[in-house]
């Protein structure tokens, strides 16, 4: 599939690579993401997808490479032109991350204080409007603790979604919850898309709700992107890493015994 030219793309990676320290953890990735499509990011444990999101959201600084989001190069950007781009993405942390002393209605508009002057009643009406989006209205008043897994979860999407992003990121939004909980999120972030005409990147090992919300999945393995396309187009890779993925098989990767002893002792 052809790149997007910029105009096309609401987030644009080039050429990324990633280090921590001298392990390196992502290798050259390259990737589009439309305006209003809802791009998954999937793979095994330590596959680099999560650190590839810390670096879409700005926390990290790439070792080469740039990373556009809304025409903006991130990569080249002053601190002060970060915090101004991050008013227009929301991110809905894996495990919540809500404040256990403010009320559900508390957090929501939490993002409005940081960011607007707009006065506490607009602000209390535009946190319910969110509630509502999430079905959560009338639960406002409550506390973190008093709420179930799922509906933490969509607690913070409703304070990812307060001010209107362009851009939402999910990390694992169906982790640690019941399969109903979980369809339940699927439809919402569908419903999401379709309402605010938001671009929507999800990180995910999760197979069931990768193929029913994404337009395009991108498959990580080791770092390297395997392939970018449709639901469908992943299904029927040929590709036996993407299989064993799919298929929840055992990688079968051959020890160099030299590389092995070298990292045990160091040499």
């Amino acid at each position: 599939m052809p790149a997007a030219s910029n105009s096309e793309c609401a987030i644009e990676v080039r050429n990324l690579d990633a280090h921590y320290g001298e392990r390196q953890i992502l290798k050259n990735i390259s990737l589009d993401i439309r305006p209003g499509e809802i791009m998954v990011i999937m793979g095994g444990s330590g596959s680099g997808k999560s650190t590839l999101l810390r670096h879409l959201l700005g926390l990290n600084t790439p070792t080469r490479g740039s990373i556009t989001l809304l025409g903006k190069d991130i990569t080249k950007s002053s601190e002060q032109e970060i915090f101004e781009l991050r008013k227009k993405m929301g991110v809905a942390f894996q495990g919540g991350a809500l404040f256990g002393s403010m009320t559900v209605e508390e957090n929501v508009v939490l993002p409005l204080y940081e960011h607007t002057e707009l006065d506490e009643n607009t602000m209390r009406i535009m946190g319910r409007m969110k509630l509502e989006v999430v079905n959560l209205a009338g639960f406002e008043h409550l506390r973190p603790s008093d709420l179930s897994g799922g509906m933490i979860k969509r607690t913070a999407l409703a304070r990812a979604i307060v001010m209107d992003p362009r851009l939402l990121f999910f990390d694992e939004p169906s982790a640690g919850l019941d399969p109903v909980a979980a369809v339940e999120l699927d439809e919402l972030i569908l419903r999401l898309r379709q309402v605010m005409n938001i671009t929507i990147v999800v990180v995910t090992h999760e197979l069931e709700s990768a193929f029913k919300i994404a337009d395009r999945i991108t498959v990580l393995d080791q770092g390297v992107i395997l392939m970018t396309d449709t639901v469908e187009a992943v299904r029927n890779s040929d590709n036996p890493r993407i299989q064993s993925l799919l298929n929840r098989l055992p990688r079968d990767d051959a020890i160099d015994a030299d590389e092995y002893m070298e990292r045990l002792t160091g040499i």
